[in-house]
């Protein structure tokens, strides 16, 4: 069985309106990257007892928080960036959520190999500080970062070597670097995946579809994950265009147009939605 979730500010700014799309759709969790127009490390005290209070009164849980961690070049300010992830952590705990989603830093101007020794020492200071606070950090896959296509993924999680850190799987985003998700990212992170994040994409034209709808080998990765023993988080991301002519519409149009995509492909994989 699996758990659905989804970045709910594609969704709106508000979070009346967050919430009851997630009601609407029947999806019981969010990953949490903003409210209200402001990014989650951005939101005041305040701000985050009030949205956690919603939250709790919805039943909606928060399965990760969409932290912007690593998604800064490497020769940037690291320190001040670490005290940033520190506030990743904090928000965590606040929204009793057990993932932190994280990148490993764009490289420009330089070969991914020359600032390898800098992502991993990185990652082994964050990796000790969530695992003292009984955090998982997710690393995704995104263009541009060190760990963009597959086997640097792999290298990544291999040489941190540590259940602290597991991989927020991103077909996507694998096409988008000219990688195939089901033939050369799922075989080398598999073992490795604790978190998907869902958004497929048509290789040829790059344009952005809902699940099972382009390239990304869905329907047959999760239903090899489940096989495996896979139970965990499935986080819809939408990514669809407002002037997509057949998946645009708002924001709630588009996120139910993600939804409805991938419960298509669970049930055609057989897979129990929890």
């Amino acid at each position: 069985m699996v758990k659905l979730s989804g970045f709910a500010d594609e969704i709106a700014d508000d979070a009346k309106t967050q919430i009851a799309t997630l009601n609407k759709t029947g999806v019981r969790h969010i990953e949490l990257r903003g409210v209200e127009g402001k990014g989650v490390l951005d939101l005041t005290a305040d701000e985050v007892a009030s949205f956690r209070g919603q939250l709790q009164e919805a039943g909606i849980g928060v399965s990760s928080i969409g932290s912007p961690i690593g998604k800064v070049q490497i020769r940037a300010d690291l320190e001040e960036h670490f005290a940033r992830f520190e506030i990743a952590l904090q928000r965590a705990r606040e929204f009793a959520a057990p993932y932190v989603r994280i990148f490993s830093f764009y490289h420009e101007n330089e070969e991914a190999a020359a600032c390898r020794d800098e992502v991993l020492a990185f990652f082994q200071r964050m990796v000790a500080r969530a695992e003292a606070e009984g955090l998982v950090l997710l690393h995704e896959n995104e263009s541009g970062i060190f760990g963009d296509v597959p086997e640097r993924c792999a290298d990544l999680l291999q040489s941190i070597d540590s259940p602290y850190l597991r991989a927020a799987f991103d077909p996507s985003n694998f096409i988008s670097c000219g990688a195939d998700p089901l033939q050369e990212g799922w075989p080398l992170l598999r073992e490795y995946t604790d978190y998907f994040h869902i958004k497929d994409q048509v290789a040829e034209t790059r344009r952005v579809v809902p699940a099972g709808c382009g390239d990304g080998g869905l329907p047959q990765i999760l239903a090899q994950a489940v096989e495996l023993g896979f139970a965990g988080f499935l986080s819809i991301e939408p990514h669809l265009k407002a002037d997509d002519p057949e998946y645009g519409g708002s924001g709630a149009e588009r996120f139910t147009h993600a939804v409805d995509g991938l419960r298509r492909v669970l049930s055609g994989a057989g897979v129990i939605e929890l």
